[in-house]
């Protein structure tokens, strides 16, 4: 089964208030719980530690490091 592009996860840059696409997927996969985040759907992020976090309470937990 051939993967389109649209399957592949994408590698963002993430910066303080946006992200931009490096190259093109359709998702980013959680640092923490390695959970498929569709991009459309993606709210939470380190810039400094250049990943993505599912939902706001994973974001939390990693960034006081209680994961």
């Amino acid at each position: 089964m051939l993967m389109t592009p649209s399957d592949k996860a994408a590698k963002l840059y993430y910066g303080p208030s946006s992200f931009r696409v490096l190259r093109p997927g359709s998702h980013v996969l959680c640092a923490v719980t390695g959970e498929a985040i569709p991009l459309p759907e993606l709210r939470y992020w380190s810039a400094e530690r250049q990943e993505a976090y599912a939902s706001c309470e994973i974001a939390t937990r990693r960034l006081l490091g209680v994961e």
